[in-house]
């Protein structure tokens, strides 16, 4: 393929993306009510023991913030077709032997990165919450708005999600041949290093959230480090010398 074909490529694989998307907001809007509720429970869970509540300042806020989590709902519902759509992307400049991965690597990682979300929701949240919700006091009350805690909330679920795709990327590169267990092994303590650079970064500024990213992020490297043994190319066999006749 010439490199305008690979754009063309692009072009098309990305339309598909998003009428994908597209479909999965119009099938989640019709649930953006139940979604909302939802995506607010971990903090107001902590929030109405102490008689407080989210707020929103612009009358529009709170509709645009609907359709916003039917959007967001819409993009992991279809997931699976949208990374589909990324890998068949990449499988033209891959081996005969390497493409047979593709339909599986797809499904698993739209299964990673809604689990990674899912690990964001359900363990991140109610730790990173009651740490922020700790710092109250009598003269200071939490009042987050709708608009602020949708930010905050999603783009820590988009985090989660894509770190959980990290043992998908090193079976890739190992598949590839371009590293082995060996050579991930060598580096784990660079990459641990990395793993807490890289929640720093992802992260708000507190140890707890953090932690609770950096942690996954480690065990995840693990598990490709096995997965890159179990599934990594194997070096060649130096050929047998010829017996000298």
């Amino acid at each position: 393929m010439t490199f305008t074909e690979h754009l063309n490529e692009l072009r098309i694989r990305l339309v598909r993306c998003i009428i994908g998307a597209f479909v999965g907001f119009l099938v989640c809007y019709g649930f953006a009510e139940q979604l909302f509720e939802l995506l607010m429970k971990p903090l107001m869970d902590l929030l109405q023991p102490t008689g407080g509540a989210l707020i929103y300042t612009g009358l529009p806020e709170a509709f645009f913030t609907h359709l916003k989590v039917a959007a967001i709902a819409g993009v992991f519902v279809a997931s699976p077709y949208i990374f589909y759509q990324l890998w068949m992307f990449i499988a033209p400049g891959l081996y005969e032997g390497e493409r047979k991965y593709m339909i599986p690597v797809a499904f698993f990682s739209a299964l990673c990165f809604v689990l990674g979300a899912l690990f964001g929701y359900y363990v991140v949240f109610p730790y990173g919450f009651q740490f922020f919700l700790g710092y109250a006091t009598e003269f200071i009350k939490p009042m987050p708005s709708v608009k602020e805690y949708f930010s905050f909330s999603t783009s820590m679920l988009f985090a989660f999600g894509f770190i959980f795709e990290l043992p998908l990327f090193m079976f890739f590169l190992s598949v590839m041949g371009i590293v082995t267990h060996k050579t991930l092994r060598k580096y784990r303590k660079f990459a641990i290093l990395g793993n807490f650079v890289v929640a720093a970064i992802l992260t708000p500024p507190d140890v707890v959230s953090q932690c609770l990213m950096a942690g996954p992020l480690c065990v995840l490297y693990e598990i490709g480090i096995w997965v890159a043994y179990i599934f990594g190319k194997k070096p060649k066999e130096p050929e047998a010398e010829v017996a000298a006749s």
